[in-house]
């Protein structure tokens, strides 16, 4: 389990929620409202982080303490790596 932290943005105007993970590059999404947002950001860190691996890339490491004055709220969001059984050959 590695923990980075979320944050979440909230537009008055429609009541949808941005939402970004911040020591992640590239972790964005939004939602309908801030269940929603959180749904659709841990969609967004699990394919991230699929594509990082198939890649060979190293994924970031987290940043304690990362803030964002301007999110409504920051919390951790937990990625979990499981392993798939490979393909067998015939």
């Amino acid at each position: 389990m590695i923990l980075y932290t979320a944050a979440y943005y909230p537009d008055p105007k429609s009541g949808w929620y941005s939402a970004s993970v911040l020591d992640f590059p590239g972790v964005l999404s939004q939602g309908k409202n801030l269940e929603h947002a959180r749904r659709m950001l841990g969609d967004a860190l699990r394919d991230m982080t699929e594509w990082y691996l198939e890649d060979g890339l190293a994924l970031p490491k987290p940043q304690p303490g990362i803030s964002d004055p301007e999110a409504a709220v920051l919390e951790p969001i937990e990625l979990v790596i499981r392993a798939r059984p490979g393909v067998k050959a015939r």
